[in-house]
């Protein structure tokens, strides 16, 4: 290989190591955190604020104790795609969009009407399985993550191990259901990280994209072509 062809693969190398290098961790702004939406990047619905209270979904799992009566108890069992749980002597009844404390009541009353002497039921989630994110784009490990009600973008992205070197952090869209519509929000995850822009808590089966700086990219592909020691060890010989 002749010296001006090695001397441009060799800098082609640096400089994409250089660009690979730039991304960094903002400096955070101190103080009150951004809690509002930012419309014009479609925004609108997303909040910072947790939930407080939970309405059961369809995929949860509840556990359902009935004091004394092992027989009407169940360690765990699913809310199904239509809302209905099914259990010992009453079947298949309502629980979606009820909290725990509703339903506890609704499954006390049914089982006293049902003949059972003086009921007590608890009622506690198992797990929170219909709260799913999928996360994907230029991020360490993609893939659909399980998350506690609360958690936000931050998490999501913490979950699938952070960005990746060519990652555009500037254009995360996170898409979301609602109604029978699915609408997109864009956020920069470094003004997130810096605390000038909100950072939404997620909701179930939200979708995570981040995006990739396609000149980073190029630089990526061409070290991978590029064996950095023999890179090196050329130059060096040249110097010689």
């Amino acid at each position: 290989m002749r010296p001006k062809a090695r001397n441009f693969l060799f800098a082609a190398g640096m400089a994409g190591l250089s660009l690979g290098g730039c991304a960094s961790t903002p400096e955070p702004v101190i103080g009150v955190a951004a809690s509002q939406p930012v419309g014009a990047l479609g925004q609108e619905g997303f909040s910072v604020a947790r939930p407080k209270t939970y309405l059961l979904r369809p995929s949860d799992k509840i556990s359902v104790n009935v004091f004394r009566e092992p027989d009407f108890s169940m360690e765990s069992v699913q809310v199904g795609v239509e809302g209905n749980v099914s259990l010992p002597l009453l079947g298949s009844i309502p629980a979606a969009g009820m909290t725990t404390q509703q339903f506890e009541a609704d499954v006390t009353r049914r089982l006293a009407a049902a003949g059972l002497k003086s009921p007590m039921v608890a009622i506690n989630i198992a797990e929170y399985a219909s709260h799913l994110v999928t996360v994907e784009g230029a991020v360490t490990t993609p893939g659909v993550y399980p998350f506690e009600p609360g958690a936000r973008l931050s998490s999501a992205i913490a979950m699938a191990e952070g960005t990746e070197r060519e990652a555009k952090r500037s254009q995360v869209a996170v898409f979301r259901t609602r109604g029978d519509q699915i609408y997109v929000a864009k956020f920069d995850y470094g003004a997130v990280s810096q605390g000038t822009m909100l950072d939404p808590v997620l909701e179930p089966n939200d979708r995570v994209v981040v995006g990739t700086d396609g000149l980073s990219v190029f630089w990526q592909d061409a070290l991978k072509t590029i064996p950095a020691l023999g890179v090196f060890a050329t130059v060096a010989i040249d110097n010689n």
